[in-house]
Formats: C-alpha cells, sequence, structure tokens
C-alpha cells in the first residue's frame, strides 16, 4: 500500500503543533506454531506513520509477562513497532520451580525452540507497521539465550540483543547462519554462565566471522533488568538499576546503528 504525501504532511504538521498526541496501543494476537496456539502481543505508537522499524521481544523463563510488557511499550514510545512473542503457547505461565523445566525443554530442544520464535517472527514480519527491512530481536534471561539462537537459524533480522542470556555454543558451526549483528548484555558477576561458555561463544563468532559486542557490567549478577529479582547479589539474580540503565542505553545505540537512525 503507498503511503500518501499529504497524509504524511498533515500527520507532522499535527505532531509538531501538539495537536495530534502519541498513542500507545496494545493489543493481544493470537496465532499458532504448529499445531500449537499461541498469544503473543502487539504494540505501537498510532501516531507514528508509515513503516517502522520492529522488535520481536523472546520473554524470560515465566512465559510473557508484564515485564515484556513494559519493554514493549519502552519501545514502542521510542518509535518501534513491537511485538512479544509466546514460546511456551496460549495459558502457559509457569513460575518456579515449574519455569525452569519449561524453559529447560526448549534449551534442551534448539529445533523446537527456533521454530517457536520464527512462528513469532511471521507474525511480526506480516504486520501492516513492519518495515521488513528493518527488523531485529531482543531477549531476557531464557529470551537472551532465545535470541542467539534465532540469530543462528539464519532469520533475515538486522540484529540481536541478549539481556543476561545463557551464552553456551551447542554448535559452532551454526554461527555461519548469523546474518546480523549481535549484541551480548551480560552481568559480569553472573553465576549462571561459566567463564568457558562465554569463550565458547566468543570463538563461535569470531570464527563466523560475526559482527559482535559483549559488554560486561560489573556488579552486576542474573537477572539485572528484572526489579522483582530484589537487590541481594547472594543470591546469584538480583536487580541492578545502573546495569539496567545502562543495557537500556546500549541497546538504543545499536538499534541506531543496525538501523541507520538517530537517536
Amino acid at each position: 500500500m503507498k503511503t500518501n504525501p499529504t497524509l504524511l504532511f498533515i500527520s507532522s504538521l499535527l505532531l509538531s503543533t501538539g495537536l495530534l498526541q502519541a498513542e500507545i496501543k496494545e493489543s493481544v494476537v493470537e496465532y499458532k506454531s504448529g499445531d500449537v496456539v499461541c498469544e503473543g502481543l502487539h504494540v505501537f505508537d498510532t501516531a507514528k506513520t508509515g513503516k517502522l522499524p520492529s522488535i520481536l521481544i523472546i520473554h524470560q523463563w515465566t512465559g510473557l509477562s508484564d515485564n515484556e510488557k513494559m519493554r514493549a511499550h519502552m519501545l514502542a514510545e521510542l518509535g518501534y513497532n513491537v511485538f512479544a512473542a509466546d514460546i511456551y503457547g496460549k495459558g502457559v505461565r509457569p513460575q518456579p520451580p515449574e519455569s525452569g523445566k519449561e524453559a529447560g525443554k526448549y534449551k534442551a530442544d534448539r529445533k523446537l525452540y527456533r521454530g517457536r520464535m520464527l512462528s513469532a517472527l511471521e507474525v511480526l514480519s506480516k504486520d501492516s507497521h513492519t518495515d521488513v527491512s528493518k527488523m531485529a530481536a531482543i531477549g531476557y534471561c531464557f529470551g537472551g539465550t532465545g535470541v542467539i539462537e534465532l540469530a543462528r537459524s539464519g532469520a533475515l533480522i538486522k540484529g540481536v540483543v541478549s539481556f543476561h542470556g545463557g551464552l553456551d555454543s551447542p554448535n559452532p558451526a551454526d554461527g555461519k547462519n548469523i546474518k546480523g549483528k549481535v549484541l551480548i548484555l551480560h552481568g559480569a558477576d553472573d553465576p549462571t554462565v561459566p567463564a568457558k561458555n562465554i569463550a565458547a561463544f566468543e570463538q563461535e563468532m569470531k570464527d563466523a566471522k560475526v559482527d559482535y559486542k559483549l559488554v560486561s557490567y560489573p556488579g552486576a549478577v542474573h537477572g539485572f533488568t528484572q526489579k522483582a529479582a530484589g537487590n541481594d547479589n547472594s543470591k546469584g539474580v538480583a536487580y541492578n538499576e545502573a546495569a539496567d540503565k545502562a543495557s537500556w542505553e546500549e541497546m538504543k545505540a545499536f538499534f541506531a546503528r543496525i538501523f541507520k537512525t538517530e537517536g
């Protein structure tokens, strides 16, 4: 569908005069991945016109939650069209310790995990607001592991951002399939990610000549963007405000680079 230049001019004029206010709209989207019904969340700014750079969000181990909803709104406020995926399926929102078992199913079966993410990416790519030449993915914890797998699948995306994700390298040869750039935002004191895994991951990226960057935040452990994790580092999972804010700014700069936009 062609964009009407007159409507674009009027919208720009209204925005500049404050007559057209940004409105973040969210809607639940039911879709299928194979035979499984999934329920994701679409969020965008209704004041934005034309095709938009678009972001796929992969959730942490309890499934699609308020955390992902919050991040989707933050991204929409930055002008992105956002779809938060549902990896587990509609109504499957496990809490610990069940969440560990559910997440483990996908970590043990990377083909299944990739399939669920690719189904969600297809939903995003077919959305009328999406600029398919400017898509990326971000993920938290379980989802941080996931977006790296999404990149390894050969998905046609500009880049992925992993927030405190697992950095194992189960099949190093898959690195050659990565078509976009990779940003890893890691807690320097994260006890869930062994040094050998980091070394193997970086070797995979180097061998495959992937444009990647790994940023480690001193004093941050696993889950450093999750406010509900509390602030006791001795538990191995804790919120770190400085790392949370710094990693978000790092992500914003990454998107500006891969999408070649300002801000």
